[in-house]
Formats: structure tokens, C-alpha cells, sequence
């Protein structure tokens, strides 16, 4: 899907600009990169709040309008308030169409009710990660990598080399050798809770000496 932001350049600048700029719900925000010199920007908070439903919008190549000039851009961080949902700073990038780039790409973990660890042995699933660093061209960039848990038995877990990736598309940790085959998710026994019965003798143990201890008292 492709992604439309509207900004505006911004030249009033320093906290005082960005916090009046805030107040009139309005995100300050800077884009960079491709040899260019760094821009400051303005965007409006209910743009950018609409476009936050999209998955995509963190991973995805974006199509930044400054002033009516388009250029495609990718999302390098994003400053939320600390308990508000206004979001108060953005850095984009742009992007080189014949340059790789690195971008953490989320992992859809999928058919995990029919697991057999999980349907037919009573396991548990553990997301060891969420997403997943990736190295390609722009426009092989992935909304998201699936993850096929179908086959999964109690105990086996799934590392990043079991990743099906897109043509194109490599995980970055994996160029760095075999020993960053990391794992990203694996099935495990549930914990199993303790009786009733059992919690309710350890109470009468515990009891036990406080009630020799009264006896004691009335013999003296």
C-alpha cells in the first residue's frame, strides 16, 4: 500500500517553536539522508495519527510531500508523549532507490492453534521476538515476514535461517555468521498450578507450632 504525508518546511526553530507547535497539534519532525541537506519539518498530529492504524507506515516506503515536493522516505523514529497518544518529534529518511537499507520488519506468527505442541501436547508458545532486522533494496521491502508455526512440536523452536524470506530480502544478523541464528519463537510446557490440596496442607504445617506454642502458655 502507499503511504501520503503531507509537511510543511519549518524554520522557527528550538523547544519554545516545537512546544507552541505541539499545542496547535502539530508534529515537529526532520528528514535527512541521500546527500541532501536535513530539513525541518511540520506535520499535522490527525494526519499522522491516521496513518499509525498501518502497520506499513513503519516499515514501508513513504511518500513525503514538502511543500508540493515528493520525495520517498522511510520512518526512523517516532517520540510518543509519555501518556498521551500525541506523538512529539519524527525522523524520516529518505531513500535511495539503488541503495540497500536496514529496517526492522514485524513477524506475523500464524497457525499457532494448530501447532501439534500446542493442539495435541499442551505447550505454550514463546515469542522470543517481534520483528526482525532486515537488508534490501527499497522496493523489496517487506510489510511483514510470516512465520509458519503448523509443524511446531513441544520443545523445537524456530530460529531466523527457518525464516522464508522474501527474493531479495536477507536477515541482516544472519551475514554476520551462523552464530547469530538466533531463535524467534519455540513451544514449552505450560507451568502447572499447585493442588488446592496441597497449598491447603502446607497452611496446617505451618500452623502446627503456633498451636503447640498456646498450649504451652496455659500449662504455665
Amino acid at each position: 500500500m502507499s503511504i501520503e504525508l503531507n509537511a510543511e518546511l519549518r524554520t522557527d526553530l528550538g523547544k519554545g517553536a516545537s512546544r507552541r507547535l505541539r499545542h496547535a497539534y502539530k508534529i515537529p519532525a526532520i528528514v535527512y539522508g541521500a546527500g541532501k541537506d536535513p530539513e525541518n519539518l511540520t506535520l499535522e498530529q490527525k494526519d499522522v495519527q491516521y496513518e499509525l492504524q498501518h502497520e506499513a507506515f513503519f516499515t514501508q516506503v513513504l511518500e513525503l510531500s514538502v511543500g508540493g515536493k515528493k520525495q520517498d522516505v522511510v520512518l526512523r523514529d517516532l517520540q510518543h508523549h509519555p501518556f498521551k497518544q500525541d506523538i512529539l518529534h519524527m525522523d524520516f529518511q529518505r531513500v535511495e532507490a539503488k541503495k540497500e537499507m536496514h529496517v526492522n520488519v514485524p513477524l506475523h506468527f500464524i497457525n499457532e492453534d494448530i501447532a501439534p505442541g500446542v493442539k495435541t501436547e499442551g505447550g505454550a508458545i514463546n515469542h522470543v521476538v517481534t520483528e526482525v532486522e532486515v537488508v534490501c533494496l527499497p522496493k523489496d521491502i517487506p510489510e511483514f515476514i510470516d512465520v509458519d508455526l503448523s509443524e511446531l512440536h513441544m520443545g523445537e523452536i524456530v530460529h531466523l535461517s527457518d525464516l522464508k524470506m522474501p527474493a531479495g530480502v536477507e536477515v541482516f544478523a544472519l551475514k554476520q555468521g551462523e552464530e547469530h541464528d538466533s531463535a524467534i519463537a519455540s513451544i514449552h510446557a505450560r507451568k502447572v498450578a499447585e493442588e488446592p490440596e496441597e497449598i491447603e496442607a502446607a497452611g496446617e504445617v505451618a500452623e502446627e507450632p503456633e498451636t503447640k506454642e498456646e498450649g504451652g502458655e496455659s500449662e504455665g
